[in-house]
This record gives structure tokens, sequence and C-alpha cells, in this order.
């Protein structure tokens, strides 16, 4: 039996079409959503066209439960959950327990659906070292990464600086924790303790110049498409290490994604929708985020399942 699903399909405007797939079939260890939403992350819009076509895309979703794991763990049938995992953007979705948490009642499905790949990549690399009364560079700002960050930074007791490619971009970051807002470096006269940097390229080898000492950089996105060109010796660094990670640790995100919803079930965490509607409006929003028109996170509403 089939079902509705957004597939790669690199003849389609941004390698997405909705189109059908086979219904998942559960490992003992996973259960099966009901899809309702799922939002949709500048990477994985960029890169569609390099997975193989009809391959169901996407991580991101929220639901309700319709067959619990046969193992007898995670949420029972019935429970509203957020979820990520692969083969998302689908009406249904077989997902490991390990990377769901259930939602709390005054979040609604559409919110959480924003949560899980931005939200858990901005917890954890806010993770990597202490950030109370230290200062943390988000760069990318704007995004769905970087919104979050903004925020959780400020949870944290950080002096947050939000970095973002123009003025119109800047619109809102103030109001979500950071304490200053400047294009691109411009401004910036203060060593910082962490950068978190999603734009890459030339702007990566300038903010490595302000990392203090014993500071680190993680590498999360790419948005600018440039190479880095660090200057010869540039790199050394006298006194406690400077470190520069990369990210993409996405083992068993349950935990922190239920961190996520309990600080939006509290009022602390925005979820920060910025477009809104259809899954068969895939193309307009896969654009939108291509084009960077969108600031913050994109979500479409899945056509349920015939009968449910």
């Amino acid at each position: 039996m089939d079902m509705r699903a957004l597939v790669v399909d690199p003849d389609s405007p941004g390698s997405l079409r909705l189109g059908t797939a086979p219904e998942p079939q559960p490992a003992p260890h996973q259960l099966v959503l009901d899809v309702r939403h799922v939002s949709l992350n500048r990477g994985e819009v960029a890169f569609a066209g390099q997975r193989p076509p009809g391959t169901v895309h996407g991580y991101d979703s929220a639901g309700v439960v319709v067959r619990a794991a046969a193992d007898g763990t995670g949420p029972v049938v019935g429970a509203r959950v957020a979820a990520f995992g692969a083969g998302a953007w689908a009406q249904r979705m077989a997902v490991d327990t390990t990377a769901v948490a259930e939602v709390p009642e005054n979040v609604d499905l559409a919110e959480a659906a924003a949560l899980p790949m931005a939200g858990v990549t901005a917890l954890r690399t806010l993770r990597t070292r202490p950030i109370l009364g230290r200062r943390v560079l988000v760069t990318g700002a704007a995004g769905g990464v970087g919104r979050y960050a903004i925020q959780l930074a400020a949870l944290g007791g950080a002096h947050v600086i939000a970095s973002v490619g123009s003025t119109g971009r800047a619109k809102g970051l103030t109001e979500l924790g950071a304490n200053e807002v400047v294009v691109g470096l411009e401004g910036i006269e203060e060593p910082v303790d962490l950068i978190l940097d999603n734009v890459g390229g030339p702007q990566l080898a300038a903010a490595w110049e302000l990392l203090a000492p014993g500071g680190g950089v993680q590498n999360i996105g790419w948005a600018s498409g440039e190479p880095t060109v660090f200057a010869p010796y540039s790199l050394f660094s006298v006194g406690p290490a400077k470190t520069m990670s990369t990210f993409g640790d996405v083992h068993e995100v349950g935990p922190d994604l239920a961190t996520l919803l309990g600080f939006a079930a509290d009022g602390r965490l925005s979820p920060e929708i910025d477009w809104r509607g259809s899954w068969e409006r895939v193309a307009e929003a896969a654009q939108a985020l291509l084009d960077r028109r969108i600031a913050g996170k994109a979500v479409l509403d899945v056509a349920p399942v015939a009968g449910v």
C-alpha cells in the first residue's frame, strides 16, 4: 500500500515533489507516526538533488502515534509526539523511539515540528562549553538554527552577539535575546568565547581572529557556499588552545527534544515559524528558503491519510 510523500525528483523545482511511496515497515524499536506537520531546513532543500530519485526526504515531523514500537519502548498509540529521523516528509513515518518526545498539551503540533533538527543543533553546540557570563557569537543568526541559538544562549546566561548578512535580516533578534546585532562581523571589538558558525567562507576565517584563547568554533552550516582560506600561521595561538569542531551529532535526540518542548511549553523558547502552508506548496517554500526570504522556520501541513 502506498502513501503520499515528498520525494526527491531532480527535475522538479527544489528537487522535490509531492508523490507516493510505500508505507513504512517499522523495526521492533520503531513506532509509526501519523504525520501532521513537517518542517524544512535549508540544507535539506539545497542538497535534496544529491539523493536517489524517489527517496522520501526530510527529518523533522510531528504527529500522532498510530503504532507503538513492538519492543515496548516509547510512547503509546494516540500520543502526540515530535520526531527526528529519515523519511519524515510523508503521511506515515517509522522512527526510533529514542528520537521522539511527547508534545505538551499547550504546544501546537506545528510548532513542535519546527524544533527537531535546528533546535537540537543549537542546544548541543551550545553545550560544548560553559556559556554563563561568556560571549557567544552566532553567525547566520536569522536562520532556523541561529534563532534558536540566540534564545538558548540567552537562557544560559551568555552575552549573545547575533551576526546577519544584511540589516533587513536583523529584525526581531534583539527581542529573542541578542545583546548585540551586527552585519557580518562589523563592530565586534572584544574577543568571543564560542562561535556557532552557520556561514563559513571568508567570514569564518575572520571570525577565528575574534576567538579568545581557549575558545571554540562549532561548524554547523556553510550558507556562503564559499571556501575558507586561513592565512599562514593564523591558526597558531599562544595560551589555551583554540578549537574548531564539526557538528553532526543527532544520536538519540529524544531527551534533548523533550527539553526544547519543555522550554516552548513554558514560553521560554519561540518556534519562530515564518512560513506555513500546505505541503502542496513545497516548491514555493523550498524556493523561499533557498532565496533566504524566510526568517526562522518553514512548516508544511500534511494531508491526513484517508479515513484518519
